[in-house]
């Protein structure tokens, strides 16, 4: 299967475009299209050589607070020997343009488009640029909640072309997710997966749940039932939503219609506030 993913290249538009755009946050959800992700809008990371961000999402209070992700956009020669600075924090890398070569334990994966690896906490990696055309990933980052009984994850690198698609039930094959981990292994308590649509597929219902998510869309359009509204989203537009925001969608076509999708899961709300302490109870 080949697939051609979108990335951004930056720039800024011209003085002579329009202002409208379809850039919002609400107390909901947040939608980032792809035409915001220009050069002024950039970070950098401390340890990395020849490298920018376009930050999508990050840890707010009240209203979504577990992962951040980066889209990293590294020039030849570039990367780090010294990528990940918070020693609690996992990882997702997913390739959408050009080549990394990611070394885990000294042993040396080159990562096409496509291309997937989970990273958990405290592994030994590094990330490089060595070939002759930029390389843009998704960085995908979480801070692991260990759970007393439960093992480490292991570290995943594999390619999306590698892993079947798992059709939803009843949907007569046109809506499918790409999953790279076992659902049933709970010493995961985040999944990035792949979410397919064919052209006129939808999400029937709206899904209402305690999941955050990061959608960033690969390829196609649709339309996003989002809270109250409908939005627009094309390939590079990003959806970033809270606990349970009401969410559907149409696949619009022509082509498929295909998203990163980011969720916590496996583990218990943590409690906090009113009812967190048995002192003084009577």
């Amino acid at each position: 299967m080949s697939a051609k993913y979108y990335a951004p290249t930056g720039g800024h538009p011209g003085q002579d475009q329009l202002l409208t755009d379809r850039a919002m946050f609400t107390q909901a959800y947040a939608v980032i299209p792809k035409g915001t992700m220009r050069d002024i809008v950039t970070s950098f990371l401390p340890f990395w050589d020849k490298t920018r961000l376009w930050v999508l999402s990050r840890p707010l209070s009240g209203f979504s607070e577990t992962f951040s992700q980066y889209i990293m956009e590294v020039a030849p020669g570039g990367g780090s020997e010294r990528p990940e600075t918070d020693t609690s924090a996992q990882g997702v890398l997913f390739v959408v343009e050009g080549t990394a070569t990611l070394t885990v334990d000294g042993v040396a994966h080159p990562l096409e488009p496509g291309g997937y690896a989970y990273l958990p906490p405290q592994t030994d990696w590094t990330l490089h640029n060595q070939g002759a055309e930029m390389l843009r990933f998704h960085w995908i980052r979480k801070a692991y909640e260990a759970v007393e009984g439960l093992d480490m994850p292991d570290v995943i690198i594999t390619n999306e072309k590698d892993v079947a698609p798992t059709v939803m039930p009843e949907t007569d094959g046109k809506w499918a997710t790409t999953r790279f981990v076992d659902p049933s292994d709970l010493r995961h308590d985040m999944h990035v997966t792949i979410v397919t649509f064919e052209p006129g597929a939808v999400i029937p219902f709206l899904e209402t749940h305690v999941m955050e998510h990061g959608l960033y869309v690969l390829e196609g359009k649709a339309v996003y039932k989002l809270n109250q509204d409908w939005v627009e989203v094309e390939a590079g537009d990003y959806m970033w939503l809270r606990a349970f925001c009401p969410q559907a969608c149409y696949a619009g076509g022509p082509g498929k219609f295909r998203y990163l999708l980011y969720k916590d899961v496996n583990r218990h709300m943590p409690l906090r506030g009113f009812g967190h302490s048995l002192a003084g109870a009577r």
